[in-house]
């Protein structure tokens, strides 16, 4: 599937839908890194990615792991809209007897390469996988989202120092740039600014996007694809709670529901 950039554009205007529908459903979860991620993965999966929604395990389809698994309503509209399952399972976010748990399940929610919520684990088995493609001679690729204060974490760097080392440019990680965590601004929690020379130096081909403008989005993974020998780390100035009047750039919509009324406010504003 390939849309083009107004198709995109309206697509992702129902993706964000989707990510209000299933918080306010479920009454919990993450919609600010939701919304701020909701434009890059509509371009993934509706342009990029190399999947088959009717045989979600297809041996040679690209992989997509979204390491910061909080933000799963985003994953879950897009998969959902994408049919992978029904677009009106959303309603049953966190739902005690539904699959579409808070955090992504491979084992029970087609389409998810990844099981994923303990962050800074992500990237090591998007490396893995990226390491098995070059390993079988297969050429499918591995994308894999990572908040800016996921980036915090330690492991991640173990994982970028493999990335290297194995050349591979099978591998393009995003990282959701959008400054701001559960405590604050990823500055006062513990900054990992700069971002770019930190990648760079970890042997990274450097791409900075705004990662709510389409055309730059799908420009950035059409340059990753052609760059050898080394990963890519596509830098995306994102908004949190982008979409929303009162989500954007507020932390406290970084993990909490709308109410009734604001939830119907959220609804209209999408258009």
């Amino acid at each position: 599937m390939s849309l083009n950039i107004k198709e995109l554009t309206k697509k992702a205007v129902e993706v964000r839908k989707g990510i209000i529908e299933a918080v306010y459903s479920g009454q919990s979860g993450h919609p600010g890194g939701s919304l701020s991620v909701a434009d890059i993965l509509t371009v993934l999966y509706f342009h990029e990615l190399k999947v088959d929604e009717k045989n979600p395990k297809w041996e040679e389809r690209d992989r997509m792991v979204l390491s910061k698994g909080h933000c799963s309503p985003a994953l879950y509209s897009c998969l959902a809209h994408r049919g992978f399952f029904p677009v009106e399972d959303l309603k049953t976010f966190r739902k005690i007897d539904s699959y579409l748990q808070g955090h992504p399940d491979m084992k029970k929610i087609p389409g998810v390469d990844m099981t994923t919520g303990s962050l800074g684990q992500g990237l090591s088995a998007a490396v893995g996988m990226a390491i098995a493609g070059k390993m079988d001679e297969k050429h499918y690729r591995v994308y894999c989202i990572l908040g800016d204060g996921e980036i915090e974490e330690g492991q991640i760097w173990e994982a970028a120092m493999s990335a290297k080392k194995y050349k591979l440019d099978n591998l393009c990680v995003i990282v959701d740039n959008n400054n701001l965590q559960i405590d604050g601004t990823i500055e006062e929690v513990m900054s990992p600014y700069p971002i770019d020379d930190k990648f760079r130096s970890f042997g990274f081909e450097i791409i900075k996007i705004d990662g709510h403008n389409i055309q730059e989005i799908i420009d950035a993974f059409d340059v990753a694809k052609n760059i050898k020998d080394r990963p890519v780390c596509i830098i995306a100035k994102t908004i949190k709670g982008k979409g929303i009047s009162y989500m954007e750039n507020q932390v406290g919509w970084h993990g909490k529901a709308p109410n009734e009324e604001q939830y119907k406010l959220a609804m209209e504003e999408l258009v």
